[in-house]
């Protein structure tokens, strides 16, 4: 079955609903949303009887003037997919974003006046569903349908920590400015030595919270889990150490400085906190993902 994907999320029991309207949608290998051809039949009310009704009805000549070269192409070229489930048996979509083509060029044709009553009113079904993409994109859409959204909540996790982190460590590097020290302990109220190279144990706990839980998300547990603690509570390598030398280190020393400029800035600890929790507040493993197409 050569050049032929398989869907890797997505059924018919859980389509994609758009106000009254149910289209099947699937994600296939490598990423790509596709919606079901009759689907997308059913959802601009041209009906289901056979898959070649939307492009008969594109081809009309009221209509075929406003579509891009590009649209035509992926409409003539729809893409062959097995369906999870299906026992190998294709299935035929087109990429999501092509309805949302389709809802334009319906729009742009009825400006000009010269549709049909039929045809205007998939028009007026194109300006509902565009209304509806415009809140939420269509490719967020097919995630929450199929249950993609997880899988691209984790990919993109993963992608973001590869960026800032490395496995293997980087040798050892001032990274900290002497600063950055001396502004905690005149916030914590304590004694500052800049002879000495000691300091309380909380120190390492409140370089996690004010550095390291604040950068991106996920970064704290990454770097727990490839420079974890032993049987006393001592690493043996400085999480810094496992930044990347090209993206992650100047990330991490930008945020430092941010945090000295905010340490400046505070006659106490507890000011301090108010500023940092407002300008940079704690990532936790939720990463923001984009919502349109």
């Amino acid at each position: 079955m050569e050049n032929v994907l398989r869907a890797t999320h997505g059924s018919p029991e859980h389509p994609l609903r758009v106000g009254d309207r149910e289209i099947q949608c699937y994600v296939l290998e490598g990423g790509l949303r596709v919606l079901s051809g009759r689907g997308m039949q059913s959802a601009l009310t041209l009906g289901q009887r056979h898959g070649a009704l939307l492009t008969r009805f594109l081809e009309n000549r009221a209509i075929e003037p406003f579509i891009s070269s590009e649209l035509a192409m992926a409409l003539s070229n729809p893409i062959r997919f097995v369906r999870p489930g299906r026992g190998g048996k294709l299935a035929v979509g087109y990429e999501a974003t092509v309805l949302t083509e389709i809802c334009d060029v319906l729009l742009d044709a009825r400006k000009n006046g010269n549709l049909t009553d039929k045809q205007l009113q998939i028009a007026d079904q194109c300006e509902m569903l565009a209304r509806a993409f415009a809140k939420v994109g269509i490719i967020a859409l097919v995630d929450e349908a199929t249950g993609y959204q997880e899988v691209r909540h984790r990919e993109a996790l993963q992608a973001l920590l590869d960026r800032y982190l490395s496995e293997e460590k980087a040798k050892w590097a001032k990274t900290f400015p002497d600063e950055f020290y001396k502004e905690i302990f005149r916030l914590r109220g304590w004694d500052y030595n800049p002879k000495s190279v000691k300091r309380p144990g909380v120190v390492g706990h409140l370089t996690n919270d004010i550095v390291y839980s604040r950068i991106q998300p996920g970064i704290l547990n990454k770097l727990n889990e490839i420079n974890p603690t032993d049987t006393r509570g001592n690493r043996k390598d400085k999480h810094h150490q496992f930044f990347t030398e090209d993206y992650g280190i100047p990330e991490l020393k930008q945020h430092i400085l941010n945090l000295i400029f905010m340490m400046r800035a505070a006659s106490d600890w507890k000011e301090f906190r108010r500023l940092v929790d407002r300008a940079s507040p704690k990532r936790g493993e939720t990463l923001q993902l984009p919502l349109g197409d």
